[in-house]
């Protein structure tokens, strides 16, 4: 199961990627909308950094309750 959100974790960043590049894109054409996309490169940017925080958090409390 550890190993599924490790995928999932960085699946954060591949979203993030993409929003960042349509953010860069649509920059001169729909400002509004570049900024949407900007927003949600940096909320997912930021949901990876936490969700890899907690999981290795977690990970050291199982391991040292074993």
């Amino acid at each position: 199961m550890n190993k599924l959100w490790k995928f999932f974790q960085y699946g954060y960043l591949v979203v993030g990627f993409i929003c960042l590049v349509e953010g860069v894109v649509r920059w001169s054409e729909e400002r509004s909308r570049a900024y949407l996309f900007l927003g949600f490169a940096a909320l997912t940017i930021f949901m990876f950094f936490f969700k890899r925080h907690f999981r290795k958090k977690v990970e050291k409390r199982n391991s040292q309750n074993q």
